[in-house]
């Protein structure tokens, strides 16, 4: 009996049909797109708005230097004074509403030299 060849598959075909086949994916999968929250916003407006103007007795100053020393209100103090310091500031009620009525529920000493409102 002869010997017969063996079946050969020719690899350039299957590469072929490999490229075939992900060209074909590719085309006909589908990609849905994130539709989000569909809102229309408002337009711009182009007017300048003046910032509002801060009084310079309403800001609390606290510098911090690389010694880790601070200066509150252009005064050394220590770290665990800064917190009552602040409440003192913002609990002030020095300030006066349109009325000229003082603050009812702030338990400050009504300082005119600190903050205004809390």
């Amino acid at each position: 009996m002869a010997k017969r060849a063996a079946p050969e598959v020719n690899a350039g075909s299957m590469a072929d049909i490999a490229f075939l086949l992900l060209i074909f994916f590719l085309v006909t999968t589908t990609i849905e797109k994130d539709k989000g929250i569909l809102r229309s916003l408002p337009p711009i407006d182009d007017s300048e708005i003046e910032p509002p103007i801060i009084k310079q007795k309403n800001l609390f100053t606290v510098l911090l230097n690389r010694h880790d020393q601070l200066l509150v209100e252009e005064e050394e103090m220590d770290v665990k004074n800064l917190r009552q310091a602040a409440i003192d500031f913002l609990d002030n009620g020095g300030g006066e509403n349109a009325e000229g009525e003082t603050c009812t529920y702030c338990r400050g000493k009504k300082d005119p030299t600190s903050s205004d409102h809390p």
